[in-house]
C-alpha cells in the first residue's frame, strides 16, 4: 500500500511540473510573436515612410499626400510613435504649405511637435542626452511660419520666441535659430518696434558669426542695417553695411555675390538719401553684379517668362471666360425653372381668376428678370473689371521684363562689341578701315535707341527712386510753353514695386488725357499719403466735358483706370463741367513693401 501511494504521489507531481513547463513554453513562445509582430509593424512604417519621401523629393505632390494621409490613418492606433510618423507630419504640412493651406499646415506641424513631446523627447521634460534639439527649433520654426503667413502675429511671435528658448550648439540648431530671429526682426520691423527689431536682428548676426559663416553674417549685418535705414539713420545704416561689404569682399560664391548685390544697392539708396553722390558708384556696381550672375541664363530665363506670362494670362481668361459661361447657363437654368412652374400655375388658377393672376403673374415675371438681369451686369462688370486688369498687369509685367533685359543685357552686350572694335582699331599700323567706325556709330546709335526705349517701357526714375521722384519726373517731362504741370508731394516714402508701377501708370493716364483733350493752360498734380492710403488729387483748367456723356467717349483709357482702381479696392471721383475743367480724386489703400530676406 505504500508503495502504491508512492507511486501515486511521484505521477501527480511528474503531470504537475508538465503543466508548468507547457504552460511557461506556451507563455514564452507568445511573447516571441508578439515582439515578431512590434517589428515586423516597425519595419512596414519605416517602409511607407520611405515611400512617401521619394514621392515628395520627386514633387510628387498629390500622390504624397495621398499616401500620407493613409499612413497617418494606418498606423493611428501605433502607441509608441517613432521619427518616421514626425517626419511624415511635416511632410503632409509642407504640402499643405506649398498649396497656402495654412491651417492644415499648421494642423500637421503641431502633431510633428506633439510626437516629439510624446516620445519624452522634449528637452525641458526629458534627461535624453542623444536629444535632437535641431527638430525640435525646426518645429517651432514650421509652426511660427504658418502663423505668419496667415498674419498671425503673435502666435508666430509665441513659437519663435519658444525655438530660441532651446539651448542650440550643432550648426543646424544654429542655423534654425538665426533664421526665427530674422524672423522676430522683421514682423517688429513691421510694427515699428525697433529696438526689438534691432535686438533680434544683432541676434542673428551673432549667431552667424558663432558659426563662422560670413555670408550668412553678411546678410544679416544687411538686415540691420535696412531697420536702420527705416529709422532714418542713414550714418549708422551706411557704417552697418560697409561692415557687411567688408565680411565678404573676398568671396566668390554665387551667394557671397548675389548678397553684395543687395548690400550694394541698398547701401546706395542709403548714400542717396544722405545726398551723397557716391551712391551711384554703388547703384553700378550692384547692376554689374546682377549682370555677371544672370548673364549666363538670361536668354532661357526671358524666353520661360514669356512662355509662362503667355500661358498663364491665356489660362486665367480662358478659366474667367468659363466661369462666367457657367454662371450664365445656372442662371438661364433657373430662369427656366421659375418661368415653367409660374406658367403651370397661371395655368391651373386662370379659368376663375384670370385676369388678375395675369396681371400678377406679369408682375412676378418683370421681377425675376430684372433680379436676373442685375446678377448678369453685376458679373459682367466684374469680368470685365478681372479681365482688363489681368490684361494691364500682363501688358506691365511684359514692359517691365523686356526693359530689363534690353537695359541690362543688350545694352551690355554692344557695350562689349564697342570695347572690341575700340581694341581691334589699335591693331591696325596703317590706318583704321572705315567699316569699323561706322560700325561703332551704327553700336552707339542703337545703344541710345535701346536705352530710350528702356526707358519708355518703364520709367528708370520709378524703378530706382519711386514715386516723388517718378512723378515730379512727369510733371518735367510734360510741362511746355503752352501747358504749366506743377505737384504738391507729401509724406511719400518707398512702396510695394508692384503697387509703384500701378499707381504711376494711373498717374499717367490722367496726365494724358490732360494732354490730348483738355486743351489746358495748367495743372497741378498733389500726392500725399494718409492713415495706410495714398490720396491723389488732379487738377487742370481745361474745357472740361459733360459727364453724362463719359460712356459715350472713344477708347478704353477711362475703362482701364476705373477697373485698375476698383481691382487695387480704391475710389475714383471725377467732377467736371464744359468751361470749368476738371478735377479728379483719387484714394487707393497702399500695400506694404514685402520685406525681403538676404539670406
Amino acid at each position: 500500500m505504500r508503495n502504491k501511494k508512492l507511486i501515486v504521489l511521484l505521477i501527480i507531481f511528474f503531470n504537475l511540473f508538465q503543466i508548468r513547463a507547457y504552460k511557461y513554453i506556451k507563455k514564452e513562445t507568445l511573447d516571441n510573436k508578439v515582439s515578431f509582430f512590434v517589428t515586423q509593424n516597425i519595419i512596414d512604417v519605416d517602409k511607407d515612410f520611405l515611400e512617401i519621401k521619394q514621392l515628395y523629393e520627386a514633387e510628387n505632390f498629390p500622390k504624397a499626400l495621398r499616401k500620407g494621409l493613409d499612413f497617418l490613418g494606418k498606423y493611428a492606433n501605433t502607441s509608441k510613435k517613432n521619427i518616421s510618423f514626425y517626419e511624415v507630419n511635416n511632410i503632409i504640412g509642407d504640402i499643405y504649405r506649398k498649396n497656402n493651406n495654412h491651417d492644415k499646415s499648421i494642423i500637421y506641424y503641431k502633431n510633428s511637435l506633439k510626437i516629439l513631446i510624446e516620445n519624452n523627447l522634449h528637452p525641458l521634460e526629458s534627461k535624453n542626452t542623444n536629444f535632437n534639439k535641431s527638430k525640435l527649433i525646426n518645429a517651432y520654426l514650421r509652426i511660427g511660419g504658418g502663423f505668419l503667413r496667415k498674419n498671425l502675429k503673435d502666435s508666430a511671435k509665441y513659437y519663435y520666441e519658444n525655438a530660441l528658448d532651446v539651448e542650440a550648439l550643432d550648426e543646424k540648431s544654429l542655423s534654425y535659430q538665426a533664421s526665427v530671429s530674422t524672423n522676430l526682426s522683421g514682423l517688429y520691423m513691421q510694427d515699428s518696434l525697433y529696438d526689438l527689431a534691432k535686438n533680434f536682428a544683432i541676434k542673428a548676426v551673432v549667431i552667424h558669426k558663432k558659426r563662422n559663416n560670413k555670408v550668412s553674417q553678411a546678410a544679416a549685418k544687411g538686415n540691420l542695417a535696412s531697420i536702420l535705414l527705416d529709422q532714418n539713420n542713414y550714418k549708422e545704416a551706411k557704417r552697418t553695411y560697409k561692415e557687411a561689404l567688408d565680411l565678404i569682399k573676398n568671396e566668390k560664391s554665387d551667394r557671397a555675390l548675389r548678397v553684395r548685390q543687395r548690400l550694394y544697392y541698398n547701401l546706395s539708396y542709403n548714400l542717396y538719401k544722405l545726398k551723397d553722390y557716391e551712391a551711384y558708384n554703388y547703384q553700378e556696381q550692384s547692376y554689374l553684379l546682377k549682370d555677371s550672375l544672370r548673364s549666363k541664363e538670361v536668354a532661357k530665363i526671358y524666353e520661360e517668362l514669356r512662355l509662362k506670362y503667355d500661358f498663364d494670362a491665356e489660362k486665367e481668361f480662358l478659366e474667367q471666360q468659363q466661369e462666367v459661361k457657367l454662371l450664365e447657363e445656372r442662371d438661364r437654368f433657373r430662369t427656366i425653372i421659375v418661368i415653367v412652374g409660374l406658367i403651370l400655375i397661371a395655368l391651373i388658377v386662370v379659368i376663375g381668376y384670370y385676369n388678375i393672376r395675369q396681371k400678377n403673374l406679369q408682375l412676378k415675371l418683370s421681377r425675376t428678370e430684372l433680379l436676373q438681369n442685375q446678377n448678369l451686369d453685376k458679373l459682367k462688370s466684374e469680368f470685365q473689371a478681372r479681365a482688363l486688369d489681368a490684361t494691364l498687369n500682363g501688358r506691365e509685367s511684359e514692359r517691365k521684363e523686356i526693359a530689363e533685359t534690353l537695359h541690362d543685357n543688350v545694352s551690355a552686350l554692344l557695350s562689349s562689341a564697342n570695347l572690341h572694335l575700340q581694341a581691334t582699331k589699335k591693331q591696325f599700323a596703317e590706318g583704321v578701315p572705315l567699316e569699323i567706325d561706322k560700325t561703332q556709330e551704327i553700336i552707339a546709335e542703337a545703344s541710345q535707341k535701346i536705352r530710350d526705349l528702356s526707358h519708355t517701357l518703364v520709367s528708370s526714375v520709378l524703378l530706382k527712386f519711386g514715386l516723388n521722384f517718378a512723378i515730379r519726373d512727369i510733371a518735367e517731362k510734360y510741362s511746355n510753353s503752352e501747358l504749366n504741370i506743377d505737384t504738391e508731394i507729401e509724406g511719400l516714402r518707398r512702396y510695394d514695386q508692384k503697387f509703384e508701377i500701378k499707381t504711376y501708370n494711373i498717374i499717367q493716364e490722367f496726365v494724358n488725357n490732360i494732354l490730348k483733350h483738355s486743351k489746358a493752360k495748367n495743372a497741378i498734380i498733389k500726392l500725399k499719403e494718409e492713415e495706410d492710403h495714398i490720396l491723389m488729387q488732379i487738377f487742370d483748367d481745361g474745357i472740361g466735358f459733360d459727364q453724362t456723356q463719359i460712356v459715350l467717349k472713344d477708347g478704353l483709357g477711362i475703362n482701364q483706370i476705373e477697373a485698375r482702381i476698383q481691382i487695387m479696392k480704391g475710389k475714383l471721383e471725377i467732377n467736371s463741367q464744359k468751361g470749368k475743367g476738371t478735377q479728379i480724386k483719387v484714394e487707393l489703400p497702399i500695400k506694404k513693401k514685402q520685406v525681403t530676406n538676404l539670406f
